[in-house]
């Protein structure tokens, strides 16, 4: 018993944990089970070493996956700005001036009146239509779904390239009326009961009325019913360019004279870029992309015929080259097909060259980020290595340890 009033007090101490690493190991035999035997020991440290493995190689794999994203974001970022460097260099060109007898691409206007001169066919009734009596033509019905003339929906800056292109669709090709959908490319031609073509209706009902008869035969590409291409886009590019996958030879390099592909380098009215179909489809995704796939432009003839073996749709080059799917090389001197693309207007290139340069600036800035992402996750990852290795060597050693140590018993 303690005397009355007397108060005790209490003091904590502190108590020590040891790493259970330097505990001292007791035989259970001289402590009556107050220890724990090496083999407990053992497989305790066993397991924890083999659990800080896992999770250090789980976090070493976390900055292997970030690095090799960043490195693929790195290499679309690269393909980008080649791919706007050639646009701004097409643009760059077009808007040099050049003495009249040099400059082979046309405008707007001129386009149309080369049509006018294949007087008899479907593209000339069609825009002689459109251009003398506009006001009518909307309210047509045989033209209502009518998109227009292939060679009239596409421009291109350079006028060589714009004269192989010609060269490579032909005269028909570049003639062909595009249509919306199917029920407009048959509102274009009607017939009778034995099959015959019915002259007082459709297109030729319409060339009829001005005293036009629509001679041989003509195409209509329906834009529903056409194989739209499927896949990603160029990113940032308001022409909304395909992003397809360019040929590289085995050093990892783009052959030599490679300028890019045909349905990039058309340029399109802003109207058709973002829809056209019902589903949402523009010209290029489905017209343009319908009529040269992936067509290799290339510099010159030598350029594309070394690059033969990358090449597996087809190719032109600016001084004339022709190279159709399938191997077959087109020889001679053009023939100077009279229906090209039109070339942007001034004002069209000085602002799609700004619009390019805003781009440029903004890539660039992207890349160099990535850059600094690519730098620090760089370091990450070999501290990771790092850190791994030890705590690896520290596992085998202490296997080696205890190997050596059950020997020994």
């Amino acid at each position: 018993m303690y005397p009355t009033g007397q108060q005790i007090s209490f003091h904590a101490t502190p108590l020590a944990v040891q790493d259970p690493s330097k505990m001292m190991l007791v035989d259970p035999k001289e402590t009556n089970g107050g220890g724990i035997s090496e083999a407990e020991f053992a497989l305790f440290t066993s397991n924890r070493i083999q659990s800080d493995l896992e999770a250090m190689g789980i976090k070493l794999k976390q900055h292997e996956d970030s690095l090799k994203f960043l490195k693929a974001q790195k290499n679309k970022l690269d393909e980008s700005i080649l791919d706007l460097q050639v646009h701004m260099s097409k643009l760059h060109q077009s808007g040099t001036p050049r003495s009249e007898s040099n400059d082979t691409s046309l405008k707007g206007e001129d386009i149309n009146e080369q049509i006018l001169r294949h007087a008899n066919s479907a593209a000339g009734v069609l825009s002689h239509v459109q251009s003398r009596h506009s006001s009518q033509a909307s309210q047509l019905n045989s033209i209502k779904g009518v998109v227009g003339v292939v060679a009239k929906l596409g421009k291109v800056n350079d006028g060589n390239l714009s004269q192989v292109l010609s060269d490579y669709l032909g005269t028909r090709s570049m003639l062909a009326l595009v249509c919306k959908d199917y029920d407009s490319v048959k509102g274009l031609e009607s017939y009778d009961s034995q099959g015959n073509i019915d002259r007082n209706a459709g297109l030729h009902g319409l060339g009829s009325s001005i005293g036009r008869t629509i001679e041989g035969h003509f195409d209509a590409i329906s834009l529903e019913n056409l194989r739209p291409y499927i896949g990603q886009y160029i990113a940032g590019d308001p022409q909304r360019r395909l992003n397809l996958l360019k040929p590289k030879l085995p050093n990892g390099e783009y052959p030599p004279g490679f300028l890019g592909f045909a349905v990039n380098m058309i340029q399109i009215d802003p109207a058709y870029l973002l829809c056209v179909t019902s589903y949402g489809y523009g010209l290029r995704e489905t017209l343009f992309y319908s009529l040269f796939s992936r067509l290799q432009v290339y510099k010159t003839r030598a350029d594309l015929i070394s690059a033969l073996p990358l090449i597996s749709d087809g190719a032109v080059s600016l001084d004339g080259g022709i190279l159709r799917t399938g191997g077959i090389l087109t020889l001679g001197s053009s023939d100077e097909v009279n229906v090209r693309f039109a070339k942007p207007t001034a004002s069209q290139t000085m602002n799609n060259f700004s619009e390019a340069e805003r781009q440029m600036k903004e890539l660039r800035q992207k890349k160099e980020k990535t850059l600094e992402d690519i730098k620090r996750a760089q370091v990450l990852r070999d501290h990771a290595v790092y850190n791994f290795g030890k705590k690896k060597d520290e596992f085998v050693r202490f296997l080696a340890q205890s190997s050596s140590t059950n020997m020994s018993q």
